[in-house]
């Protein structure tokens, strides 16, 4: 913190009458010397901050803080007021201001930094000390952490014990931000830039004992991943753990609108209050300068949950099913102890948050938990491009189709719609759509490549990615173009991440450096290097779809029957789904690719229809809720949704699985022997139309479902279920609950 304050932006006497008086006598010293560029410009983004959320805190401290683009680097100033200024608190004026100014475009080992000092702010003794310096320079000094000795008439109190025990955890959490700004962003266990966290207390291990080392204790409450099997160990819902092995444990998440000051305050005044109330609490900062999700085992084994927040909480579903307290980031600040004792009477009676919807949360979000693997991580990035590339799929694919039907199939030699439109004809409707259509395919390999990018490397993979996905489609690379892009995107962003820099330039790191350079290594790989023999290897297998015939073009349809059938909209699945959209994602497919979308779609659609069906014609051999999950089958079938079936499969899944996937074969191989042809990616019966010998497509279908349904009831009648027992779906004669099917991302 040694640049972001000085002597010349101290204010010991500050006269200011009101809160905007106070903020302008401060931003007028960042004026002088170059920190903000423009006053009026940068008063109103600190206003606009002030009315989403009085800044004053009890205590008598005033935080007004932004991030504007008039500030050139991060800044910090401190005024004193005697008579105090209204800043919103409860408890009255402020007379403590600290001013804070955040670039648009901060680094987060800065911000690192600036959340220490809001953590700082909850420590009695620095707060006492920068009530009793007598000079600007030792005011300074002690905000950022140097020793105060002796700093002026009337400012020996206590400044030494504050500089090596709650100020020197600034320079812990700068050497840590320093150290992590592009890893962990120099935390530990979410105690994001932490005086009070594990890397100030190794740096102070003589700090005073209400300092750091009170923050040993709270910077050391996350268990460690793989700690002891207890610490993994998550009790039942709603129960209250208080025995003498452990004490009640909680994890918490604050957050703030700007992510600066507030987020942290509200975690330091949590794990205070943990302390005394002798319980285990473990905080999750979502703050500016990034954030570290707790360990999964560490939520597994909290006894309730505190969210202190005025933002959404990001991956909140992590938190599903235990009690939970929710309210705003101020209520963390001002009574943390009230909140530990709600939270645990809610843990006393039983009461806990709603189970997680199904599909919640983005896959990006999903990706690189703690203990995963690469293969897992690699799963989740590919998926994560596939899941963002689906809709644009399904949009533009359904439009070229309508386009197909209105204007017939000659309608993609139509003029542009903005030479010749005519408002009564359907021709010129047609191609309408089929136009608009092929706009929205043309952003699939792009959008592909730049959200596997975006899974890797969170928002700076985009740039790249997107970059090598276009370039993918203009050397006609295509699908395989687009994967190799955006795993090389995310590579090089996550490279360029891990390379220490100055500080000085760190501010533009996200915004011009890692762009312009991630973006042209993807483009001189995809151009020069590796382009010209992915396009080949796009070719060759463009060539060897339009030369399937006869057996092969069988056996083709039965292995996508199978995958399709596989795991039922899972990762499997999704391969197979992929690989014949891409087939189609073309402003002109061939006859092979779309025969390769319609044995897809037809295989996707036989599970759930066979569920149906058999839990109609032999109901006896389900449970109640499965022959209702039956009725609901029987449109999520006729849709193209594969997950209809997964409450069977999760039930039953030895008898289920291997029945589907038999009847999916069968249907895959009988369209493509059918020459049964689909240019929609989507739509079960309702794009039967659309389909090239629709009556035969149907027959395929109908061959598959009567196979699954046949294998489904004579494998479940060869069970012997317990006498007395209720016949269910698992085979073991006892009720077993239906899983809720996923919504779909595709089918």
């Amino acid at each position: 913190m040694t640049d972001m304050i000085t002597a010349d932006l101290v204010d010991l006497d500050l006269s200011a009458e009101t809160k905007e008086a106070a903020a302008r006598a401060l931003a007028e010293r960042m004026v002088a010397l170059g920190r903000v560029t423009d006053l009026d410009g940068f008063l109103a983004d600190v206003a606009a901050r002030e009315a989403q959320m009085p800044t004053g805190l009890d205590g008598g401290i005033g935080i007004p803080h932004c991030r504007s683009e008039h500030v050139t680097e991060p800044t910090l100033a401190f005024g004193r007021s005697a008579a105090g200024i209204d800043f919103g608190a409860a408890d009255g004026p402020a007379d403590l201001i600290f001013l804070i100014a955040a670039p648009a475009g901060a680094d987060d080992a800065h911000l690192t930094i600036l959340s220490s000092l809001a953590r700082q702010l909850m420590n009695a003794e620095f707060t006492d000390a920068l009530r009793s310096v007598g000079d600007a320079g030792s005011a300074a000094a002690l905000i950022r952490g140097e020793e105060v000795r002796g700093a002026g008439a009337g400012s020996g109190v206590g400044a030494p014990a504050v500089s090596e025990g709650a100020a020197q955890g600034v320079h812990g959490a700068s050497d840590g931000a320093s150290e992590g700004a592009h890893g962990a962003e120099g935390s530990a266990s979410g105690a994001v830039g932490g005086s009070h966290g594990a890397q100030s207390v190794a740096k102070d291990s003589a700090a005073a004992p209400g300092a750091a080392s009170a923050g040993a204790a709270a910077g050391s409450t996350a268990p460690a991943p793989g700690a002891d099997a207890e610490s993994a160990t998550a009790p039942a819902p709603g129960a209250t753990v208080t025995t003498d092995e452990r004490p009640f444990r909680i994890v918490a998440v604050t957050s703030c609108p700007t992510g600066i000051a507030h987020t942290y305050m509200a975690a330091e005044s949590l794990e205070n209050a943990s302390r005394d109330a002798g319980v285990e609490l473990v905080v999750e900062t979502q703050g500016s300068a990034g954030f570290t999700r707790l360990d999964p085992a560490v939520i597994a084994a909290a006894d309730g949950v505190i969210f202190a927040h005025d933002v959404p909480v990001r991956d909140k579903d992590r938190f599903a099913g235990k009690p939970t307290v929710d309210v705003g980031v101020k209520a963390g600040i001002n009574r943390p102890a009230e909140l530990i004792t709600e939270v645990r009477g809610k843990a006393a009676r039983g009461e806990v948050s709603a189970g997680a919807p199904a599909g919640a949360g983005t896959p990006v979000e999903r990706a690189g938990d703690a203990g995963e693997g690469y293969g897992t991580k690699l799963r989740k990035w590919l998926m994560s491009g596939v899941s963002y590339m689906v809709p644009f799929v399904a949009a533009g694919g359904l439009l070229i189709a309508l386009g197909f039907a209105i204007g017939g199939y000659e309608i993609n030699k139509a003029p542009s719609v903005m030479d010749h439109f005519v408002w009564t004809q359907a021709d010129s409707w047609g191609a309408l759509l089929f136009q608009i259509g092929g706009v929205a395919f043309g952003f699939l390999v792009p959008v592909l490549a730049g959200y596997i990018a975006y899974g890797m490397a969170d928002r700076p993979g985009l740039v790249p990615g997107f970059v090598g996905g276009a370039i993918s489609l203009t050397i006609n690379a295509g699908f395989l173009g687009g994967l190799a892009a955006g795993l090389i995107a995310g590579g090089v962003v996550m490279a360029i991440q891990r390379v220490k820099i100055p500080a000085s330039l760190r501010g533009i790191m996200p915004v011009v450096v890692i762009p312009l350079i991630s973006s042209a290594i993807v483009g001189f790989l995809m151009f020069v290097v590796i382009g010209k023999p992915i396009a080949e290897a796009q070719k060759g297998m463009t060539d060897w779809l339009n030369g399937l015939s006869g057996t092969n073009a069988l056996l083709l349809g039965a292995l996508l029957g199978l995958m399709m059938c596989f795991d039922l909209g899972g990762p499997v699945n999704k391969v197979a789904y992929a690989f014949a959209t891409a087939g189609i994602a073309v402003a002109d497919p061939s006859d092979s690719a779309m025969k390769v979308m319609a044995a897809v779609m037809a295989a996707g659609m036989v599970p759930p229809l066979a569920m149906a069906l058999a839990t109609t014609v032999r109901g006896k051999l389900f449970t109640q809720t499965e022959r209702e999950n039956g009725k609901a089958a029987w449109v999520l079938g006729a849709s193209f949704i594969s997950e209809g079936a997964i409450p069977f499969a999760a039930a039953d899944p030895l008898r289920v699985i291997p029945a589907s996937m038999a009847g999916g074969a069968v249907t895959g191989a009988l369209s493509m022997a059918f020459d049964a042809t689909l240019r929609a990616p989507h739509g079960g019966i309702f794009v039967v139309p659309l389909i090239g010998n629709p009556l035969l497509y149907l027959v395929a279908i109908a061959a598959g479902v009567c196979v699954t349904t046949a294998l489904v009831v004579v494998l479940k009648g060869m069970r012997k279920p317990a006498p007395g027992a209720t016949p269910t779906g698992n085979g073991t004669g006892t009720a077993t609950a239906a899983t809720e099917p996923k919504q779909p991302v595709a089918a």
